[in-house]
């Protein structure tokens, strides 16, 4: 049976962005972060059918033979344990499966075509915009046929009847479809943390999980999600938003999207904020107006940084936001090793038993 982390993040155990390149394990891949791409893609032609006659000693015209069409081969997806696999689509923006094979003699039907694979990582949606089509992958090794194979056509020996002994028709096989085809990766996570820039989540991403992310003084140091193992769960450090995130300003929605598919949110408000109340409520103004649920999240209220106030300051913060907000608001520092264990024993108990440990 697979760990908690393993079916959680099927997309590579602990990844961890470095510059442009995504460590998977210990073998760090230099390939650009892609989590949307449009590519095109057909199936197959379905293979003709044949008009066909038995050839037989003392019956140079024997009876109708003529093999149906193969079938056209499909254009399948199929979910994969890495993240940067949606950068092979990059680059190569076509991809056509084979046209089934017309029919034979002897009533032999024609072979198939071959399929196209397409892989993609654990939590991709697909779509098909000119067809109406649209599916999601959750698991490793999941599978949906995106686009069918055109069927094949009947050869002669098909319409062959009893008031119809030698029919001379056979049909043609029939279009695969095609279209325009948009992936769109949004991470799975059971917990995500997210604040402003600085406010200290790849440093925290790191101190949890052993994680490498790269951090400094100064705003979008993290400029890909990163993703970590923790104690059997999924932690996501998600880049820092801003007023306008949510409108496409900064980094913009296109790391709002990945907060989606997230259980659990972890919001850090430095301590060295000038206005920790108002840094809080900008970025949950920021999730309201995305919306796809997300101020519906648990939410895990976190002060960074503590280690930068006194004792009765850092009280008196916790208390003010408490009030605020109506929820629990817990401190952590990265360099305080008990503010940091309280913390992990704290976010470990709540990942376990969520319903039993909400701050609202």
């Amino acid at each position: 049976m697979r760990n908690p982390a393993e079916v959680r993040l099927l997309q590579g155990s602990i990844l961890n962005n470095v510059g442009f390149g995504w460590q998977y394990g210990t073998v760090c891949v230099s390939m650009a972060f892609i989590d949307s791409v449009t590519i095109y893609a057909a199936s197959g032609k379905g293979g003709n059918g044949v008009v066909r006659w038995d050839r037989e000693k003392g019956r140079p015209r024997g009876g109708p033979a003529g093999g149906n069409g193969g079938r056209g081969g499909d254009v399948i997806v199929v979910g994969v344990r890495n993240l940067s696999a949606l950068a092979t689509y990059r680059y190569t923006k076509e991809y056509v499966a084979e046209n089934g094979q017309g029919g034979s003699v002897r009533n032999r039907s024609g072979a198939g075509g071959a399929a196209v694979v397409l892989k993609v990582p654990v939590g991709t949606l697909v779509r098909v915009p000119s067809l109406g089509k649209e599916v999601e992958i959750l698991n490793e090794n999941e599978q949906h046929i995106l686009l069918s194979g055109g069927v094949g056509g009947f050869g002669n020996a098909h319409f062959k009847s009893s008031i119809n002994q030698n029919p001379m028709e056979a049909t043609k096989g029939k279009p695969g479809e095609e279209g325009d085809v948009e992936f769109e990766l949004k991470l799975i996570a059971d917990a995500g943390l997210i604040g402003l820039p600085n406010a200290g989540k790849s440093s925290l991403l790191n101190a949890l999980t052993k994680a490498k992310s790269k951090i400094g003084a100064y705003p979008f140091t993290t400029l890909e999600p990163n993703l970590g193992a923790f104690y059997g769960y999924v932690l996501a450090d998600i880049p820092g938003l801003i007023e306008g995130a949510s409108s496409g300003k900064g980094l913009g929605t296109r790391f709002l999207k990945h907060i989606e598919r997230t259980k659990t949110l972890v919001h850090l408000v430095s301590a060295e904020q000038d206005d920790p109340i108002s840094a809080y409520k900008e970025i949950r103004k920021e999730l309201q107006t995305f919306g796809s649920g997300l101020t519906d999240k648990q939410e895990i209220i976190l002060i960074s940084k503590a280690d930068t106030l006194e004792e009765p300051v850092l009280r008196k913060l916790q208390d003010a936001l408490s009030k605020e907000t109506g929820r629990t608001v817990l401190s952590v520092s990265i360099i305080d090793e008990q503010l940091l264990k309280a913390f992990s024993d704290q976010l470990t108990k709540f990942l376990a038993s969520p319903q039993k440990h909400t701050t609202k």
